[in-house]
């Protein structure tokens, strides 16, 4: 946990970057209630502490290419430190994997994927399991629809 102190505005900054990346500056201070020099101050300092750590295009991916999104569960062979760090080594160097977590109760790893199409996502998967990952299983969910894609609530976080 960051050990800066956030107010309802540093919040709102966050919120409404999260939201929205490329704001102009004096529209985030207008939404903020602030004028453009403090925020532009608060935001430094958000940037600053790690709390903002980089700006990104949203890309729609239909609009750009043909593709498949798969989730997948994935549980290793043996779970000594070393496992999970060969294993997270593998990940790391695969671009098709646009997002892995450890996770708790029963799997041992959350990873999102995207690929041209069912074909690569299967050679991807071959790969995997030929390597030293140490891959036991892995189950696969094809995404058929995106039904919700927000940035967090910030505010319902801060405690």
């Amino acid at each position: 946990m960051n050990s800066i102190r956030l107010d309802d505005r540093d919040i709102a900054i966050l919120a409404t970057l999260s939201r929205e990346g490329r704001i102009a500056k004096t529209d985030l201070a207008a939404r903020v209630n602030l004028s453009p020099t403090p925020c532009w101050e608060r935001m430094k300092r958000l940037e600053k502490a790690g709390l903002i750590r980089g700006y990104r295009a949203e890309i729609d991916l239909n609009a750009l290419a043909a593709h498949v999104q798969v989730f997948v569960t994935v549980e290793l062979e043996n779970h000594r430190a070393e496992n999970f760090q060969i294993f997270e080594r593998i990940i790391a160097r695969m671009d098709e994997v646009t997002g892995c977590w450890a996770i708790g109760g029963g799997y041992d790893y959350l990873m999102q994927v995207i690929t041209g199409d069912i074909a690569a996502f299967q050679s991807l998967m071959d790969g995997l399991l030929e390597s030293r990952a140490g891959v036991r299983r892995y189950y696969s969910y094809i995404v058929t629809k995106p039904v919700k894609e927000t940035a967090p609530a910030l505010a319902l976080l801060k405690g």
